[in-house]
């Protein structure tokens, strides 16, 4: 038997015992095979970062699974023969228990690198990889990092066979991108072969480098030497000097409160603790949730390299908080450090969210300077220390399932610490997260009727438990399309690196770029909203003035939604679930949203009132997909025909307003055409028919017009409080009434207007919205301020009204103003 069989034999057995008890999990290139095809062609070499048997062994057993070229098969290349296609970077040096890394080249590489020069027909492509036997950050003292997992530091045999042991079950294997080492000689075609070897060796460091950091996680201190460390920076240490000046204390109390703060704020994240909430929310989701859908993670493997991610996910429960982190560990990535209200850091459920990684933060800190210096410095050692983050933009929960209006304070601190440091690029990674049913359904309906926000509690948490016993169906994830703060920051601010940037300097001019860069990352995060059979028969039944509706017509209509959100999707995220019309009312069934009514005519489908007023949550979350065709549907419910050009006109004139309360990400500039391409699909359908420069509607009597009526209805209410606004406007009189209190009187004459019509949608009356409204009508200097702080305004909102007359049909007008005037 030659020593090849020998060998082979030998590998072959060790990877068996391997495979009894190592559990994988491959990362990195979705499709690996596809990235190394070039009509077979290829030659393939696999890089480690350090030689290693265990290693070997796994990724071999990998590129079996996967249909790759076999890591420990020999292979021949122009007549050189090589024992396997591993080559390795670093070789361990050391005994039993203590090792330490020299860096080595394995004498394949230079071997197949000099036949790719000398023969420029033959490929090789090298492939990185990295094995992680568990991950956990580096921690001081922590005697668990030893065992636990891999760190930055390389184990000794007998560590390594431990390691195994303890982790061989929550083992990843992670293949990235194949270099090309043609590519690389045709970059450097005269580079001699010595320095292309050297080259291409500096260059898989720096990847494995970076893939560490980005699986593992940077080294991070012990907590209590990061605390302690936070007083001693110069801008706490000043704020110290304010609070014993201004307070009449002395220097160590005030940095004895400093320490206080810091320790409130400051996480505890323990590896520990991730892997108990890893199998404990496995079960949970398996329990509670029929599994969690995850879309664009492609965009994220893309975007973590040399980036310091900052996720910034839509808010609508609190297990907002575990699900991204849980998600990104099981894929492979580290969980981020999560900004959490001060309200959760409660008895039993704080310390376990600590040591998930979450700090807290208190809800507002204004007027304690002290805390905000502390804060401050907190955050900016977590960004520098090069750890990814999680914070959520619009502050609170949303009650009404709508994204809300941003609250800048977390992005205003990022961008000053990037100021100060942006010796790496930090990346906002929007982040939509929805549910078919939300976890605190029972709390939200009760606010959603108008009683006050509960506050959390212990007892309120156990409370949830009960839950476990209903099914909530699916939870969707997107990732969005990646801010990059470097890049927004050139485009409005060119020469920003040049200019001064100490801790204590807060430069006027971020200010109107932190409520941009706010704005834009709510647009992305509702760019990324995914439809689910729940929102999507929410969006039909509740256009129904009963919500109740034929069946078939009801499946008529939601397949209309499913094709105009196929054939004109809202962005390139856009997906509709799996199934037509008929499937989605099914699946609503089977989860008890809807209620079937047996009639010889055909079945009706309907909702109670507590259902009715749920489901407005479901359809908030995806409203906005539907904004453009709602909005032209508006217009022609109202009017048999309408001149093309008006049509536009008045969508132009009307879209400004939608998209500041529904964050639309088209530009004004843009959404002309928008229009045109709406208006021609209606046509194309048959919703709308045109004869020269006029359209005009379907009959009253067709099912084309039922479906444009139902339609429109997802924008009638945002039309109807503008016009409501207006009213209150002109009744009032120009100068006598304050921004503060003309979002009141709106908001309890829309109250009264939603009991007096019976309107299921408590949205209707939110404060927010109304001066979300009153805010933009005063940016576009549609209404001004005196010298009273009191609302002036002119002509234009003469025009507003005459506008009000085509969107808004007579009977609906008439109602507004009889309410109003009185």
């Amino acid at each position: 038997m030659t020593l090849r069989a020998l060998l082979a034999i030998f590998n072959s057995f060790f990877r068996w015992i391997l495979t009894l008890w190592v559990r994988t999990t491959v990362m990195g290139v979705k499709d690996p095979k596809e990235a190394l095809d070039e009509n077979g062609t290829d030659h393939v070499f696999y890089a480690l970062p350090n030689r290693s048997f265990s290693a070997s062994l796994v990724l071999d057993s990998e590129t079996r699974k996967l249909g790759l070229p076999r890591a420990l098969e020999p292979v021949e290349i122009a007549g050189v023969a090589f024992t396997n296609r591993i080559f390795y970077l670093s070789k361990p040096e050391g005994n039993w228990f203590s090792r330490r890394v020299k860096p080595f080249l394995h004498k394949s590489a230079p071997q197949f690198i000099e036949i790719s020069k000398q023969h420029p027909d033959i490929k090789v492509k090298i492939v990185p990889v990295n094995v992680y036997w568990g991950r956990t950050p580096n921690k001081e003292k922590s005697f668990l990092k030893i065992w636990l997992g891999d760190s930055w530091s390389v184990p000794g045999k007998f560590r390594r066979i431990v390691s195994i042991l303890l982790n061989g079950r929550h083992t990843f294997v992670h293949i990235s991108e194949p270099m090309s080492v043609q590519d690389v000689i045709s970059e450097n075609p005269d580079m001699e072969a010595s320095r292309l070897i050297r080259k291409i060796g500096r260059v898989l460091r720096v990847h494995f480098r970076h893939n560490r950091s980005a699986v593992i996680g940077p080294d991070l201190s012990h907590r209590r030497t990061l605390v302690h460390r936070l007083v001693h920076k110069p801008m706490v240490m000043t704020a110290i000097e304010h609070e014993a000046a201004d307070k009449g204390i002395s220097i160590e109390k005030a940095k004895a409160r400093a320490l206080k703060y810091g320790d409130e704020i400051a996480s505890n994240q323990s590896h520990t603790t991730i892997r108990l909430l890893e199998i404990v929310l496995s079960w949970v989701w398996n329990k509670l949730y029929n599994g969690v859908q995850v879309k664009n993670l492609d965009k994220l493997h893309d975007t973590f390299k040399d980036n310091e991610i900052i996720y910034v996910p839509c808010h609508r429960s609190h297990i907002d908080y575990l699900l991204l982190s849980y998600v990104l560990f099981t894929k492979g990535f580290v969980p981020p450090q999560i900004a959490a209200g001060i309200n959760l850091n409660l008895p039993v459920v704080g310390p376990i969210l600590r040591r998930g990684g979450a700090f807290f933060m208190r809800r507002s800190f204004k007027d304690n300077p002290l805390y905000s210096a502390v804060f401050d410095e907190y955050l900016h050692t977590v960004f520098t220390s090069g750890y990814s983050t999680e914070y959520f933009i619009e502050g609170g929960r949303s009650r009404t399932g709508r994204t809300l209006k941003p609250r800048a304070g977390m992005l205003a601190m990022t961008v000053r610490s990037y100021l100060r440091d942006s010796h790496k690029p930090i990346v906002f990674m929007p982040v939509y997260i929805g549910y078919e049913k939300v976890f605190e359904g029972g709390t939200y309906l009760g606010e959603l009727r108008g009683q006050a926000k509960k506050k959390e509690s212990l007892l309120g948490v156990f409370k949830t438990l009960k839950d476990l016993k209903k099914n909530f169906g699916k939870v969707y994830l997107t990732f969005g399309d990646a801010i990059n703060l470097d890049n927004f920051l050139e485009a409005r601010r060119p020469n920003w690196k040049s200019e001064d940037h100490g801790p204590d300097f807060r430069p006027e001019w971020t200010k109107q770029v932190v409520n941009e860069l706010a704005i834009n990352v709510v647009t992305e995060i509702n760019k990324a909203a995914a439809l689910n059979p729940i929102n999507m028969v929410a969006l039909a039944i509740l256009a129904t003035p009963k919500q109740a509706m034929d069946e078939k017509i009801l499946a008529q209509t939601l397949n209309l939604y499913g094709e105009l959100a196929k054939d004109m999707p809202y962005s390139h995220l856009t997906e509709l679930p799996e199934g037509n019309g008929q499937d989605w009312i099914n699946y609503a069934e089977n989860m008890h949203v809807i209620e079937r009514l047996k009639h010889p005519l055909g079945d009706i489908i309907r909702v109670d009132e507590a259902q009715a007023v749920m489901l407005t949550y479901y359809r908030n979350n995806v409203i906005h997909l539907f904004a453009i065709p709602s909005m032209l549907a508006c217009l022609f419910i109202n009017n048999v025909k309408m001149k093309r050009s008006e049509v536009v006109r008045f969508a132009t004139t009307i879209y400004p307003y939608l998209k500041s309360e529904l964050f639309l990400h088209w530009e004004e500039s843009q959404i002309e055409g928008v229009i045109s391409q709406w208006i021609d699909l209606c046509i194309k359908k048959g919703y709308l028919t045109e004869n020269g420069d006029e359209l005009f509607r379907p009959p009253v009597s067709s099912n084309n017009y039922i479906i444009l009526s139902v339609l429109s209805e997802q924008v009638i209410q945002i039309l109807e409080r503008y016009y409501i606004a207006i009213a209150l406007l002109q009744r009032s009189g120009s100068g006598e009434v304050n921004q503060e209190e003309m979002v009141k009187n709106c908001s309890l004459m829309a109250q009264r207007i939603s009991i007096l019509h019976g309107l299921n949608a408590p949205e209707f009356f939110d404060k927010s919205l109304f001066k979300n409204l009153i805010d933009e009508l005063l940016e576009r200097n549609v209404l001004t301020l005196n010298s009273e702080h009191n609302i002036e305004f002119g002509e234009r909102i003469e025009n507003i009204t005459n506008d009000a007359k085509v969107l808004l049909n007579a009977d609906l007008r008439r109602s507004i103003l009889q309410v109003t005037l009185n």
